[in-house]
Formats: structure tokens, sequence, C-alpha cells
């Protein structure tokens, strides 16, 4: 008789086990996806722990800074940013956990010694119970943009000279 209930436990689990199973196999694929997109995305994209550290950097991000990815993770998020900016962001930052976003221009410090202007978008992210669980750090790199800017001005002020002096 005991062995008849053993045959139905093991029948009933062995049923939720495939059950399991099936739901898990579309939200895995569905992951994987998103892990795609997000490693593909023109702009950079990092997700930063509620520590302030790197849990997740897409490879735009890791081009823009000349770095590589898996060396950017664990590492405090704004050393992203050269010393001279960083008391700015952190006041971003603030701004950031108080209205829940914020956007700024600043420049980025790139692996080898360069730097890159950027236009940075913090996202704060909260769990269900409204704890802060880390932010998003969205980077469009406008280096060329910001390159040509200062280039039309130099070309404008160039002209103004040539034409004050004739």
């Amino acid at each position: 008789m005991l062995w008849l209930y053993l045959l139905g436990a093991v029948t009933v689990l062995a049923i939720a086990l495939r059950r399991v199973l099936r739901r898990q196999t579309p939200l895995s694929e569905e992951l994987y996806s998103t892990k795609v997109a997000f490693d593909h995305l023109q702009s950079g994209v990092a997700w930063v722990r509620a520590d302030g550290t790197l849990g997740t950097v897409n490879s735009a991000l890791a081009a823009t800074l000349t770095a590589d990815p898996k060396g950017l993770l664990g590492r405090d998020w704004i050393t992203m940013f050269p010393k001279l900016e960083q008391e700015r962001i952190k006041e971003a930052y603030s701004q950031m956990l108080l209205s829940g976003k914020t956007q700024f221009d600043t420049y980025g410090h790139r692996a080898d010694g360069t730097y890159a202007w950027l236009n940075v978008l913090l996202v704060a992210v909260h769990d269900r119970k409204m704890r802060f669980v880390g932010h998003h750090c969205l980077v469009l790199d406008s280096t060329h943009a910001k390159i040509l800017e200062d280039r039309v001005k130099e070309l404008e002020r160039d002209a103004f000279n040539a034409a004050k002096q004739a």
C-alpha cells in the first residue's frame, strides 16, 4: 500500500516538474534575446548596483571608454568620469535619487587617457517594495558632434576676425 502512495507522489512531482520546465524555457529565451539586444545597443548602457559598482556594461559603452566590458565590472561607476567632474556627477546622482532620473553632459575618461564627450541619463530603479536597488546609466557618445561644433565655432571666429580686419 505504501508503494502506491509513493508512486502517486512521484507521478505528481514529475508532472509539476514538467510544467515548471515548460514555463522556464520561454523565460530563458526571452532573457537571452534581451541580453543580446542590450549588448548591441548603439549607445552605452550600464547597470549600477545599489552599492555603486558596475553590474553590467554593454559593448557600446566599453567601446566608448576603450575598455574591456568584463574589466569594468565591479568597479565604482563614478570612475568612468574624470576626477574634476566627479563632484558634479555626485550632485546629479543625488538629484536622480530625489526625482527618479536626471540628465547631464560630461566628459568620460577613456582607458587610453583621452576623453569622450558624453550625454548621460541616470534612471533610478526600485523593487516592488520601493527599495532602491540600483540605477541605469545610459550614455550617448557625442564626441564627434562636439568636435564638429567646436570646429564650426573656430571657423566662425576666424571669419569674424578676418572681416573685422578687412
